[in-house]
């Protein structure tokens, strides 16, 4: 059941604010309860040093709470959020841009680092390698992937802990669609050496169920 990625259609894409409001501020609760925030702080970490200034663009930054959660741990990084939909950006930290992750607004090298996170996995393969090559683009020293891992325990938590957390509908519906549209760890690999990122590294996270991969840019690139 699980060995290939499944990609439906997600009630988020079109759902009315207050209910996306709602919904938000559930995948705010599982990614700060469940090891998601660790596992960004974790990532961000492999990139820099303590102390270290650097520019981040959070591609996908949807409410920005990628973008917090980064600020609280490397109080010297500048973050720029990115998202399509305004509404969801509306709560996100600025500065902030509404833009097209396939037509990001930048210039090549603009930023230190590019990162999304639980974004990917709402593509299709040949349009993430699309967006790997455009977030390397724009990185000068590495671009940052964090999304979910494609496993079974993930996809049943969200409908079975229903009774204990209260969870709204939509992340009762689009929860396990994402799960299964998530990655294995090569196969991520595999989608950033398409879009010519030589340099990758990659790294399991349980039990948040987190894939990470870190695409480090070289000199000529």
């Amino acid at each position: 059941m699980f060995q290939t990625r499944v990609i439906k259609p997600e009630l988020l894409d079109h759902a009315e604010p207050e209910e996306a409001r709602k919904n938000l501020a559930d995948l705010v609760r599982i990614n700060s309860n469940f090891g998601g925030h660790s596992t960004l702080r974790k990532l961000v970490g492999t990139a820099v040093k303590p102390g270290e200034a650097f520019t981040l663009l959070d591609v996908g930054a949807a409410s920005g709470d990628t973008a917090r959660v980064i600020a609280r741990a490397f109080p010297d990084a500048f973050i720029t959020c990115a998202d399509y939909n305004a509404v969801n950006l509306s709560a996100a930290p600025t500065p902030k841009v509404v833009a097209d992750a396939f037509r990001l607004p930048f210039a090549e090298r603009s930023f230190d680092l590019v990162l999304c996170s639980l974004f990917l996995h709402h593509f299709e393969d040949s349009q993430i390698v699309e967006l790997l090559r455009g977030m390397y683009r724009l990185a000068r020293k590495a671009i940052l992937v964090c999304d979910l891992e494609r496993h079974v325990l993930p996809y049943l938590f969200l409908p079975a802990t229903r009774p204990i957390f209260r969870w709204q509908r939509i992340t009762l519906h689009d929860g396990p669609i994402s799960v299964r549209a998530a990655f294995r760890k090569q196969e991520l690999a595999e989608l950033a050496g398409k879009a010519g990122i030589s340099r990758i590294q990659t790294r399991i996270y349980r039990p948040a169920f987190r894939i990470t991969l870190v695409g480090w840019k070289d000199r000529q690139d």
